[in-house]
Parts: C-alpha cells; sequence; structure tokens
C-alpha cells in the first residue's frame, strides 16, 4: 500500500494516537506518497464532469485541501481565485510548496480554517466549493454545521461538489475492511484521547442528501462514468454530488 517514501509503521502508529490535527501534522511530510491522497484519477473525473456541466467558475474553495492535491484542478477550473482551507498547518504548508506563489495565475491563497466555522471573511465568497476524501472525519451530528459553513461561503447560485461512493456490497472483502476499520477506530476512541475520528462507513448518500437540504442546498448527482457500474444493477460506483445554494435568498424574494 506503501511506498519506501511513505511513512512507516510507527510514524502511523504516533499519528493514529493523536489528535486529527496534530497527526496530520505529523503525516503531512509524507502524505502525498500514501493511499491517503485522492488520486489523480478522481481529480480528472470531477474535473471533466465539472467542466461539461458548468464550465467555468471565478472564484473556488478547497475545503479540507490537505497538500493542495484538488487545488490544482480548481486552478484550471477558476478564472480568478483558490483558496485552500486546512486545520493542519503542516498540511498547509505542503499545499504552499506545492502551488508556490508566481507558478501561474490563479495564484491560490491557503488558510488555516476549521471547516465547521469559516472565516465572516469568506461569506458570499466562492461560486465552487470542492472537498476529497475528508467527510470521514466528521461524525454525523457534525454534517449540518459543515454544510451550513459550506452554503455561508458560497455565493448565490454557488455550487458544493464532491465525489462520493456506491454503498460496498456486505459480500466484499471491502465491506469487512472498511466495517472493521471503522471498529477499531470506535475502540481507540473509546479508550484513548484525544480521539481521533475518521470512518469510512458514515458517510451514506441518503443521509447526505438529506442534511445538504436542509441547509438550504438543491441536490443533484452525475455519474462518475470513469468508474464504470455496479454489475447487479447498473448504478454507478461513483457520483459527483452537486449541490447548488439558491440563486436569490428568502429575503431577496420577499416583496
Amino acid at each position: 500500500m506503501f511506498t519506501t517514501e511513505g511513512p512507516s509503521l510507527r510514524e502511523l502508529a504516533v499519528q493514529a494516537l493523536s489528535s486529527v490535527e496534530r497527526g496530520y501534522d505529523l503525516l503531512a511530510p509524507t502524505f502525498d506518497h500514501t493511499p491517503f491522497r485522492t488520486p489523480d484519477r478522481m481529480l480528472d473525473a470531477v474535473e471533466e464532469t465539472l467542466a461539461q456541466h458548468e464550465g467555468s467558475f471565478a472564484a473556488g474553495l478547497d475545503l479540507c485541501c490537505g497538500t493542495g492535491a484538488g487545488t490544482g484542478m480548481l486552478r484550471r477550473l477558476c478564472r480568478e481565485r483558490v483558496t485552500g482551507v486546512d486545520l493542519s498547518a503542516g498540511m498547509l504548508e505542503r499545499a504552499r510548496r506545492a502551488h508556490p506563489a508566481g507558478s501561474g495565475p490563479p495564484a491560490p491563497e491557503f488558510v488555516r480554517a476549521d471547516a465547521l466555522a469559516l472565516p465572516p471573511a469568506f461569506a458570499d465568497s466562492f461560486d465552487l466549493a470542492v472537498s476529497f476524501g475528508a467527510f470521514g472525519h466528521f461524525l454525523p451530528a457534525e454534517r449540518p454545521a459543515l454544510f451550513a459553513s459550506v452554503h455561508g461561503a458560497l455565493r448565490p447560485g454557488g455550487l458544493f461538489a464532491f465525489p462520493i461512493g456506491a454503498p460496498l456490497p456486505l459480500s466484499s472483502a471491502a465491506w469487512w475492511v472498511t466495517a472493521g476499520f471503522d471498529a477499531a477506530m470506535r475502540v481507540r476512541n473509546a479508550v484513548w484521547r484525544p480521539p481521533f475520528v475518521m470512518y469510512y462507513r458514515t458517510f451514506p448518500l441518503g443521509a447526505v442528501r438529506a442534511d445538504l437540504a436542509a441547509a438550504g442546498f438543491t441536490v443533484e448527482t452525475a455519474p462518475l462514468e470513469h468508474f464504470g457500474r455496479r454489475p447487479h444493477d447498473g448504478r454507478p460506483n461513483w457520483r459527483l454530488v452537486l449541490a447548488r445554494k439558491a440563486r436569490t435568498s428568502r429575503e431577496d424574494r420577499t416583496p
């Protein structure tokens, strides 16, 4: 799973016994050499789908940007401004190295902030927000605050886009691996502090769609055909969730 340039088992163990923020600070130098980095194949599929559905955007937000894997995609899709946000200072430092000032427009800005409470200066600032591989760090009870935070950062008509996989069949090895990992994390967090929140099976499309709607988004999905379809029912293995903020606020519509 890991290259020789990736973290050692000891480093992973230290990270797992840290907080999420501290753990990713420690992992940052080797993160791009682990399977946890979003694959370029996924980034390319999302970029292509957004370009086909929406064209280009003015300002983009990479939520929980990590080392900046998705930031490059945003720089190609956005004309004016790209901002990456993450809680880990170590990950942000790696993102700045990957996207240095002067490396071509739009030059990205990286901000240390909590996705659950984005800075007030972000209000109504972005046309597109994306996120990759970060939602396992948020408990289901935190989703309303997360989605409300993103909703507030988007301009009217703005889009929140992220990929989501189809449910794994109970008979698959992957289901048992992810279920086992989540169970181990629950035991770890029950007996060790600080907690390290990272779960694979807490972000189902149905519940996510309901929470997005409650936050004020209208929601549709587009299949990511690069990843094929399930043989037993023909549904896509991966979808791109497209959650849109209303183009006018309720106040604007009040006579």
